[in-house]
């Protein structure tokens, strides 16, 4: 049974919509946590290799994050209108462009990764370990995007549970899987570093299989024939023109991962770990409030497709409230608790310096956060996505980079002019962005 988001009230759709999402990367996020957990285990160099490889494996994945955005605006705005077969034929075409886009960025992938690990600072067995942990990754690009795609179709009807149980899954097998692929047993050989990329990978795979017999389960694509997952121009259009500003969007946010991780380098390898590390703990605080953004996105496509712009307005004006009430709580926890969370993952005390040391500025930014990613997310949900790149290059690129010039080099502020570089650009991205949103939704409320 399909949810009504047209007459439900907002305050029970929103949490039939965020809370499952929440739950399900919370465990996402673990997933990954388990990943550095390990690593760190190994060694610090294993560690700042998982670290450097983030962002450029990021790049890859920002595509098929890009492209399930689109599709959830498309099929839910069809859905709202009423449009029941035309939500079918988008999921079925973004299905399409996903395997087509999987084969080529991982070809792209290996060919390129080398070099950014190089240009970010690796070397040696540092590059070594890099290289070969991303080669693993980047033969799972087609997973990764396909199950983009399969939440989209899943989320534009308010099924967030599905995803959220494969994710749940997902943290529990990697718990079991990572130990057993790096050190080896029954019949697995020990496959060090690479043993956590191989345990991602399966696991993704797995992934996909739960989700499309979940979709034929529902019955959510019935009357869609093969005939329909064969490239269509005006649908590939439509797609195109939704998802590939949502791409470009979550490509500025790996540039500046990519940006923050390379300035982060002229300090040590200590430095790029201890920037993974705390991101992940920053992930954590975040997460609950993440499904806000899905529930915004999703609310404001399938009412802004069923003509009701009113709701489109209060739907944004109460995921903001919600989502810094939630995050009071991950600001106080980061606050007081930086240090024991960061001696979880490491014992070298440079490491946990300079990662508390970001952590106390990081707090000090996380309502930005909240005005950002839920107004960008109502803007892709009323069909203006181009929003999205415009914000993401300044707060990402733009602002930051003479920002870690000038602070971190010049000024000779080290670690510290980086984390107040990335303080700057969120807040002034985010005040922007909300009186930005305030006056589409106003002019779309008056039309």
């Amino acid at each position: 049974m399909n949810t009504d988001f047209t007459s439900t009230p907002l305050p029970k759709l929103i949490r039939s919509i965020a809370l499952p999402s929440s739950i399900g990367l919370i465990f996402n996020t673990l997933f990954n946590v388990i990943d550095t957990y390990y690593g760190g285990l190994v060694s610090t160099t294993a560690l700042a290799a998982l670290s450097l490889s983030f962002p450029v494996f990021f790049i890859v994945l920002s595509v098929g994050m890009g492209m399930g955005t689109g599709a959830t605006a498309l099929i839910s705005s069809s859905l709202g209108a009423g449009e029941k077969k035309k939500a079918g034929i988008f999921a079925a075409q973004a299905i399409s462009l996903s395997v087509f886009n999987s084969l080529l960025l991982t070809v792209i992938g290996m060919i390129f990764a080398p070099h950014l690990l190089k240009l970010l600072g690796a070397k040696d067995e540092y590059l070594g370990v890099a290289v070969a942990y991303m080669n693993i990754i980047l033969s799972g690009t087609l997973f990764f995007l396909l199950n983009s795609i399969l939440n989209a179709t899943l989320t534009s009807r308010g099924d967030t549970k599905t995803y959220r149980n494969f994710l749940v899954a997902g943290f529990f097998l990697n718990v079991v899987m990572d130990p057993w692929f790096m050190y080896g047993g029954f019949g697995i050989p020990a496959m060090g570093v690479g043993g956590i990329g191989f345990s991602t990978v399966i696991i993704q795979i797995m992934g996909s299989g739960y989700l499309i017999y979940r979709i034929k389960k529902r019955k959510i694509m019935e009357g869609i024939s093969l005939k329909e997952f064969i490239p269509q121009k005006r649908p590939m259009l439509d797609l195109f023109k939704q998802g590939f500003p949502a791409s470009l969007n979550m490509m500025t946010v790996a540039i500046g991962i990519f940006v923050i991780t390379y300035f982060a380098g002229k300090f040590g390898k200590e430095a790029v770990a201890a920037y993974g590390i705390a991101t992940r703990i920053e992930q954590l605080a975040l997460l609950p409030t993440i499904g806000l953004n899905i529930a915004a996105l999703t609310i404001a496509a399938q009412n802004f497709g069923a003509g009701l712009s009113g709701r489109v307005m209060d739907s944004w004006k109460l995921n903001i409230i919600y989502g810094l009430l939630v995050i009071l709580v991950g600001i106080t926890g980061v606050a007081f608790f930086s240090e024991p969370l960061m001696k979880i993952f490491t014992s070298d005390p440079n490491v946990i310096s300079i990662g508390v040391e970001y952590l106390h500025v990081a707090v000090l930014f996380f309502c930005a956060y909240i005005f950002l990613n839920i107004s960008v997310s109502t803007l892709q949900g009323i069909k203006k996505p181009m929003y999205a790149i415009f914000v993401g290059t300044y707060r990402q690129f733009l602002v930051p980079l003479p920002l870690f010039l000038l602070l971190s080099i010049h000024l000779g502020w080290g670690t510290k002019g980086i984390w107040w570089g990335i303080f700057f650009a969120n807040w002034s991205a985010a005040i922007f962005t909300f009186f930005y949103t305030r006056r589409r939704l106003r002019k779309l409320k008056s039309a």
